[in-house]
């Protein structure tokens, strides 16, 4: 049993690592702003080997990782839209803010280190893209990722293994749902409106892995001999789960018990276009993904139709963020002396 810091244990991903760490027995410190609230963590926050800590990672002090064997670092300004919001706030959070928690995990005497960066470091590649493939990022959230991967990897070593998940394009059920990814919104999309309307011709790639599955390879590396893992980086996801996004939008499709239409636009302003190799994760993790989108597709369908999953503002990250800095404008032009009402 070890003990571990999950920044990000608020989000998308963070929510479901945690409670898989729990499930395997480990002592998790879940550390986030909260910025969706804390409610959706459920009977997490009782749970006797949960402790929250409500902290800026960019603030995080060496007396935060004391008696921490290990950092999953998820804390980022998430998905590339939400990035291109602020880029400044985006490269001091998905940027400095990690290498920040990496360099003070580090001091701490922590052992392990695991980040989660994204495929979209990729940007519009070539071919098949492995790991050793030249990254060509397109956005500043992506930009703010690579820049992550090499300031926390350059602080590898025997005594600090560092690793970097690259992340496929997540889905599937979570806690703090996400309906700005592409099989959940496609989903609302068809069950909200009949419709689904695919930009750019749907040419582009896209490699997808399910939320569990993505939580799967955070628990193998850090079950792993660090010698395997320190100082490398691994995508994230699957080779039979490599689709263009026009394949996406008809498997969603057919799996709803409704008509869906599908509409195609040429234009898209995501120029993201990727297509990936998960060979070393495979081989060297025994990673294997377990889930599916056409599993993900029917759980989604189910927990829209019953009403157990919010569909509001908060499940799409750049309308939220967005929302919290309106009311923070508004808010500051009311206040007099830093008060609102009293």
């Amino acid at each position: 049993m070890a003990t571990v810091l999950v920044t990000g244990s608020g989000g998308y991903i963070g929510t479901a690592l945690v409670d898989r760490l729990l499930a395997d027995g480990h002592r998790v410190i879940g550390m986030d702003r909260y910025f969706f609230g804390t409610g959706l963590l459920g009977d997490t926050v009782d749970h006797p080997g949960f402790t929250l800590v409500r902290e800026d990672v960019r603030s995080c002090r060496v007396e935060h990782f004391a008696g921490v064997d290990a950092v999953c670092d998820l804390a980022a300004l998430s998905n590339d839209p939400a990035g291109d919001l602020d880029p400044t706030l985006t490269q001091d959070i998905n940027f400095h803010g990690r290498a920040h928690v990496a360099a003070t995990a580090r001091r701490a005497g922590v052992r392990r280190y695991v980040l989660a960066s994204s495929c979209s470091v990729y940007g519009r590649g070539e071919g098949v893209l492995d790991e050793d493939s030249p990254p060509r990022p397109v956005s500043e959230y992506a930009r703010a990722n690579l820049a992550a991967e090499k300031a926390v990897l350059e602080l590898s070593s025997p005594d600090f293994a560092v690793t970097a998940l690259r992340q496929s394009t997540v889905y599937g059920l979570s806690k703090r749902m996400r309906f700005d990814l592409v099989i959940n919104l496609m989903t609302l999309n068809a069950v909200e409106r009949g419709v689904l309307n695919v930009l750019g011709g749907g040419t582009q790639w896209r490699p997808l892995v399910h939320v569990l599955d993505a939580v799967e390879a955070f628990a193998l590396v850090l079950g792993a001999d660090p010698a395997l893992v320190g100082g490398r980086v691994f995508n994230v996801g699957s080779d039979a789960q490599n689709y263009r996004i026009l394949t996406v939008a008809y498997m969603v499709r057919e799996r709803l018990p409704f008509p869906v239409r599908v509409d195609l636009t040429p234009s898209d302003p995501d120029h993201r276009d990727y297509n990936v190799s998960f060979v070393r994760i495979r081989d060297v993790l025994g990673f294997t993904p377990r889930h599916t989108p056409h599993e993900a597709v029917d759980d989604i369908y189910e927990a829209i139709k019953l009403g157990r999953v919010d569909t509001g503002p908060r499940t799409v990250t750049v309308k939220w963020y967005r929302y919290l800095l309106d009311a923070d404008r508004v808010l500051s032009e009311v206040k007099l002396d830093g008060r609102l009402l009293a």
